[in-house]
């Protein structure tokens, strides 16, 4: 079965990958890709979504982008607010359907970012352990009559660095500081990991890529000597009550966008569902577990229904200036660099179940969807289920180079660290630091034109 996966997916990759351009390539999500360049470029239904079809994604839609209300509310199925949380909305956190950011300013909260907690230990799911008064995510909000768990700043340091023709660059390493902890300190062993929220973009295409696929992907022993050792994260399923592939989340720690989607609703809203049905109240945290809620439930099984469905049906766009020689050879510099060994161009879609739209799709996502070790400056040395403290989920590219026109940033890597995609490049450790080697000695020219196709993508 392997052996198939792999001859699909060589099949796949075609003859022309890594060279000019290869006719279809700017159609990014295949039969689902939409032909907008605007700021609302990451909120488009899948081009081949039609008829009747269209309605369920735009009432997914309304519940995405509706605020939710602290509970009893005569609001009727949208309360349930809190008690803690970090947003009253999904939509809050992934703007416009987009990229979230750390704050720019030292006094703005933390809303498009969020900070994952764990102590040393493994959970009964296989999963981290959250910290024994403040959980697995740490909430800066709460309705009234409960404390909110505290406070917390982030500040950075700027790192200097020389590009191979002298030409001086600076990175900047955040630092994060915890203040107003309600609820004493944090647990012995405490891992930190922020992480800002991705776009929301061609996520149906990614679940729809066969176990099989990325399976032939991984390559954990670096049996052909590349440097690259992508393996899979394999996850708690709460539908299933077993293991799967996760392939969603920074460290690919959810294996279906209905659990990513209940799994938010509970860690960044407050709001409970039939997976996820208890309220994220530590024991130390009485006024939490003492508030009223809103239904049990909070959030019933067709809404979170219809908000996977809007999850699995929003477009790629169409990519830009993709015959452009400058992007052309940046495509090329791309490739030989080395990048490509993990940021996958093509693969192709197997079928996902009553969703016809995104099946047997040829997609370029630019991801393998597998874990790799980026170094020690990366890490956020919080292992999640199969994931170390040093790896990291391969990010999907594409969509990147419209960030700035709908998000209006260019924060990039899992914290938003990187100013730009220069940055981004330069941070890179582990599995990615000959790849960012070559770039950092490439002639100016040469990084210009790389950056020129990562912003075509």
């Amino acid at each position: 079965m392997k052996d198939l996966a792999l001859i699909a997916l060589l099949a796949a990759c075609g003859d022309n990958a890594s060279g000019g351009y290869e006719p279809g390539e700017e159609l990014a999500g295949g039969d689902t890709t939409v032909f907008d360049e605007g700021a609302n470029a990451f909120s488009l239904a899948a081009r081949n979504l039609i008829g009747d079809r269209r309605d369920k994604f735009f009432v997914g839609n309304s519940f995405f982008k509706r605020a939710w209300v602290t509970a009893p509310s005569s609001t009727s199925g949208v309360d349930g607010l809190g008690p803690t949380f970090n947003a009253t909305s999904c939509a809050a956190c992934h703007f416009k359907d987009g990229r979230g950011a750390p704050p720019q300013e030292a006094d703005e909260q933390f809303l498009g970012l969020l900070i994952r907690l764990s102590v040393p230990g493994v959970a009964a799911d296989g999963g981290p352990v959250g910290d024994p008064s403040y959980g697995g995510q740490f909430n800066h909000k709460s309705i009234l009559g409960v404390a909110a768990e505290g406070n917390s700043t982030v500040t950075y340091v700027e790192v200097p660095g020389v590009f191979g023709d002298g030409t001086a660059y600076s990175l900047r390493k955040p630092t994060y500081e915890f203040t107003e902890l309600a609820f004493g300190p944090f647990g012995d062993g405490i891992m930190v990991s922020p992480r800002v929220g991705p776009a929301m973009i061609g996520l149906g295409l990614l679940e729809a890529v066969d176990e099989s696929t990325l399976v032939a992907l991984a390559d954990e022993d670096d049996a052909d000597g590349d440097g690259i050792s992508g393996r899979v994260n394999r996850v708690f399923d709460v539908r299933t009550q077993g293991a799967k592939i996760g392939r969603f989340g920074w460290k690919a720690n959810q294996p279906s966008l209905e659990q990513q989607a209940a799994g938010a609703f509970l860690g960044d809203i407050g709001v409970t569902s039939t997976l996820f049905p208890d309220q994220n109240c530590s024991a130390a945290q009485v006024e939490c577990t003492a508030s009223p809620g809103g239904g049990v439930p909070e959030i019933a099984d067709d809404k979170i229904d219809e908000v996977t469905y809007y999850s699995q049906l929003l477009a790629v766009p169409v990519r830009r200036n993709f015959q452009d020689p400058a992007v052309l050879r940046g495509k090329v510099l791309f490739h030989e660099a080395g990048c490509a060994s993990c940021h996958t161009p093509k693969l192709v879609t197997g079928d996902l179940a009553q969703i016809p739209e995104v099946s047997r799709q040829t997609i370029f996502p630019f991801s393998d969807l597998l874990l790799h070790d980026m170094g020690p400056e990366l890490a956020d040395g919080r292992p999640d289920f199969l994931a170390t403290g040093n790896e990291w989920r391969t990010p999907p590219l594409w969509g990147i180079g419209l960030v700035e026109v709908v998000n209006r940033h260019t924060n990039f890597i899992h914290d938003g660290r990187a100013r730009d995609f220069s940055e981004a490049i330069l941070w890179h450790g582990g599995e990615g630091e000959a790849a960012r080697e070559a770039y950092r000695m490439m002639p100016e020219r040469d990084r210009d034109a790389m950056i020129r196709f990562l912003e075509s993508l």
